[in-house]
Protein backbone atom coordinates (compact mmCIF):
# COMPACT_ATOMS: atom_id res chain seq x y z
CA UNK A 1 0.00 0.00 0.00
CA UNK A 2 1.67 3.10 -0.65
CA UNK A 3 1.67 6.86 0.88
CA UNK A 4 -2.21 7.86 -0.59
CA UNK A 5 -3.79 4.60 1.00
CA UNK A 6 -3.36 2.96 -3.28
CA UNK A 7 -2.00 -0.23 -4.03
CA UNK A 8 -1.64 0.38 -7.78
CA UNK A 9 0.34 1.72 -10.33
CA UNK A 10 0.59 5.24 -10.06
CA UNK A 11 -1.00 5.67 -6.75
CA UNK A 12 -4.53 4.47 -7.92
CA UNK A 13 -5.87 1.71 -6.07
CA UNK A 14 -6.30 -1.88 -7.51
CA UNK A 15 -9.36 -3.06 -5.46
CA UNK A 16 -13.00 -1.24 -5.60
CA UNK A 17 -12.03 1.99 -8.04
CA UNK A 18 -9.77 1.53 -11.10
CA UNK A 19 -8.60 5.28 -10.23
CA UNK A 20 -8.93 7.58 -7.88
CA UNK A 21 -8.58 11.34 -8.56
CA UNK A 22 -8.08 12.45 -5.03
CA UNK A 23 -4.47 10.73 -5.24
CA UNK A 24 -2.14 13.05 -6.29
CA UNK A 25 -0.49 10.31 -8.50
CA UNK A 26 -3.33 9.06 -10.17
CA UNK A 27 -3.38 9.83 -13.81
CA UNK A 28 -7.03 10.54 -13.63
CA UNK A 29 -6.59 13.77 -11.84
CA UNK A 30 -4.80 15.09 -14.73
CA UNK A 31 -7.26 14.45 -16.84
CA UNK A 32 -10.01 15.69 -14.47
CA UNK A 33 -7.75 19.14 -14.62
CA UNK A 34 -7.64 19.12 -18.31
CA UNK A 35 -11.32 19.28 -18.47
CA UNK A 36 -12.46 21.15 -16.06
CA UNK A 37 -9.92 23.61 -16.62
CA UNK A 38 -11.33 27.54 -17.57
CA UNK A 39 -9.97 26.37 -20.97
CA UNK A 40 -11.03 22.85 -21.18
CA UNK A 41 -14.41 23.27 -19.84
CA UNK A 42 -15.26 25.84 -22.83
CA UNK A 43 -13.39 24.03 -24.97
CA UNK A 44 -15.16 20.95 -24.70
CA UNK A 45 -18.03 22.89 -24.56
CA UNK A 46 -17.84 24.23 -27.60
CA UNK A 47 -17.06 21.31 -29.38
CA UNK A 48 -19.88 19.84 -28.05
CA UNK A 49 -22.31 21.60 -30.90
CA UNK A 50 -20.00 20.44 -33.64
CA UNK A 51 -16.64 20.18 -35.51
CA UNK A 52 -15.13 23.42 -35.53
CA UNK A 53 -11.65 24.89 -37.24
CA UNK A 54 -9.35 26.27 -34.79
CA UNK A 55 -10.14 30.07 -35.50
CA UNK A 56 -13.75 29.48 -35.31
CA UNK A 57 -13.47 27.75 -32.20
CA UNK A 58 -10.83 30.37 -30.84
CA UNK A 59 -13.55 32.93 -31.49
CA UNK A 60 -16.21 30.95 -30.11
CA UNK A 61 -14.66 30.28 -26.63
CA UNK A 62 -13.62 34.07 -26.43
CA UNK A 63 -10.77 35.45 -24.17
CA UNK A 64 -8.42 32.31 -25.03
CA UNK A 65 -5.28 33.02 -26.66
CA UNK A 66 -3.97 30.83 -29.29
CA UNK A 67 -1.14 29.60 -27.91
CA UNK A 68 -3.53 28.35 -24.86
CA UNK A 69 -5.87 27.08 -27.21
CA UNK A 70 -3.61 24.75 -29.03
CA UNK A 71 -1.90 23.67 -25.62
CA UNK A 72 -5.73 22.77 -24.14
CA UNK A 73 -6.30 21.36 -27.66
CA UNK A 74 -3.08 19.15 -27.25
CA UNK A 75 -3.79 18.04 -23.81
CA UNK A 76 -7.60 16.85 -24.65
CA UNK A 77 -6.47 15.11 -27.52
CA UNK A 78 -4.16 12.93 -25.89
CA UNK A 79 -6.00 12.41 -23.29
CA UNK A 80 -8.81 10.92 -26.17
CA UNK A 81 -11.70 13.55 -25.95
CA UNK A 82 -10.60 15.36 -28.89
CA UNK A 83 -9.89 14.20 -32.16
CA UNK A 84 -7.82 16.18 -34.80
CA UNK A 85 -8.28 16.03 -38.36
CA UNK A 86 -6.00 17.17 -40.63
CA UNK A 87 -7.33 17.42 -44.43
CA UNK A 88 -4.60 17.41 -46.83
CA UNK A 89 -5.73 20.71 -48.89
CA UNK A 90 -3.84 24.00 -50.00
CA UNK A 91 -3.96 26.02 -47.72
CA UNK A 92 -4.31 22.84 -44.89
CA UNK A 93 -7.10 22.80 -42.96
CA UNK A 94 -7.65 21.13 -39.76
CA UNK A 95 -10.82 20.41 -37.63
CA UNK A 96 -11.37 19.37 -34.32
CA UNK A 97 -14.18 17.32 -32.94
CA UNK A 98 -14.95 15.77 -29.45
CA UNK A 99 -14.44 11.47 -29.50
CA UNK A 100 -17.56 9.81 -27.83
CA UNK A 101 -15.50 10.25 -24.63
CA UNK A 102 -15.07 13.58 -24.95
CA UNK A 103 -19.03 14.20 -25.94
CA UNK A 104 -19.60 12.05 -22.57
CA UNK A 105 -17.45 14.76 -20.45
CA UNK A 106 -18.82 17.58 -22.13
CA UNK A 107 -22.64 16.56 -21.28
CA UNK A 108 -22.06 16.46 -17.75
CA UNK A 109 -19.90 19.85 -17.80
CA UNK A 110 -23.10 21.32 -19.93
CA UNK A 111 -25.00 20.72 -17.05
CA UNK A 112 -22.73 22.27 -14.52
CA UNK A 113 -22.37 25.17 -17.05
CA UNK A 114 -26.05 25.69 -17.19
CA UNK A 115 -26.57 25.14 -13.63
CA UNK A 116 -23.82 27.61 -13.07
CA UNK A 117 -25.86 30.08 -15.38
CA UNK A 118 -29.40 29.73 -14.51
CA UNK A 119 -28.30 30.48 -10.95
CA UNK A 120 -26.49 33.19 -11.43
CA UNK A 121 -28.58 35.66 -9.80
CA UNK A 122 -28.27 33.94 -6.40
CA UNK A 123 -24.18 33.80 -6.78
CA UNK A 124 -24.03 37.36 -7.44
CA UNK A 125 -25.91 38.31 -4.38
CA UNK A 126 -24.22 35.91 -2.44
CA UNK A 127 -20.94 38.14 -4.04
CA UNK A 128 -22.88 41.37 -2.76
CA UNK A 129 -23.27 40.41 0.90
CA UNK A 130 -19.99 38.82 1.29
CA UNK A 131 -18.67 41.80 -0.32
CA UNK A 132 -20.54 44.26 2.26
CA UNK A 133 -19.63 41.68 5.04
CA UNK A 134 -16.24 42.00 4.32
CA UNK A 135 -16.34 45.87 3.83
CA UNK A 136 -17.93 46.13 7.06
CA UNK A 137 -15.25 43.84 9.25
CA UNK A 138 -12.53 45.96 7.53
CA UNK A 139 -13.77 49.06 8.72
CA UNK A 140 -13.76 47.91 11.83
CA UNK A 141 -11.04 48.35 14.78
CA UNK A 142 -10.77 45.12 16.79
Amino acid sequence: MDENGGTGVDGCPDEELAFDVFSKRCPSRGTLEHATGRWGSLTLGALYEGSLRFNALRRRVDGVSEKMLSQTLHALERDGLVHREAQHTNPPRVDYELTPLGQQVAERLLGLIHLVEGRMDEVLAARARYDEARTGREGQKP
